[in-house]
């Protein structure tokens, strides 16, 4: 995180360097286990918090807590997608037991191509999440002491992405999960 006062880059200058990170994650996941996991997974990626632009999930987990947290911890929105628009888009990693609990095959890789590909995208250039890329697969936490993971991470970048782009999808999808 950036000290007060400190610039977050301009994303004009590097936006590249922009990540997505989709999250999917258990009702009452502890905040830590959403934190360290997303640290582990920027870290091998070789990048930093301050290149994250969102962080994505199913709506219904827009009001958990961990992520929220980690939201703001970024200082970038969370942003929510249902899970017929995640289903729509293709992954390397479905899994069984998000379709059958939330209606969707993927969280986490699902979310983090939509937030990086952003909104607004005309028609031509494909289905949801076409123009971005998964730089980490769908990874799952690891919590002490032999506890199951209760969180999935995954990120993505666009090549062409701006916080301004990111933003404004955020500030769409806040408005549609009100």
């Amino acid at each position: 995180m950036n000290a007060p006062g400190e610039a977050r880059g301009d994303a004009r200058g590097s936006a590249g360097r922009r990540v997505a990170v989709g999250v999917g994650a258990c009702q009452g996941v502890p905040p830590a286990e959403v934190r360290d996991l997303v640290r582990r997974l920027l870290a091998d990626a070789g990048r930093a918090e301050r290149d994250v632009t969102a962080l994505a999930t199913v709506a219904a987990r827009a009001g958990e807590p961990a992520l929220l947290a980690l939201a703001a911890r970024l200082s970038v929105p969370l942003l929510t997608y249902g899970p017929t628009e995640l289903a729509r888009v293709r992954v390397p990693h479905p899994s069984a037991f998000s379709h059958s609990a939330l209606g969707t095959p993927s969280v986490a890789e699902a979310a983090a191509l939509l937030a990086a590909r952003g909104a607004g995208t005309d028609a031509a250039e494909g289905p949801p999440g076409a123009a971005a890329a998964l730089l980490a697969p769908k990874t799952k936490s690891r919590p002490p002491h032999g506890a199951p993971a209760r969180a999935t991470a995954a990120l993505a970048h666009a090549p062409a992405l701006g916080a301004s782009d990111v933003r404004a999808a955020g500030d769409q999808n806040h408005a549609e999960a009100s």
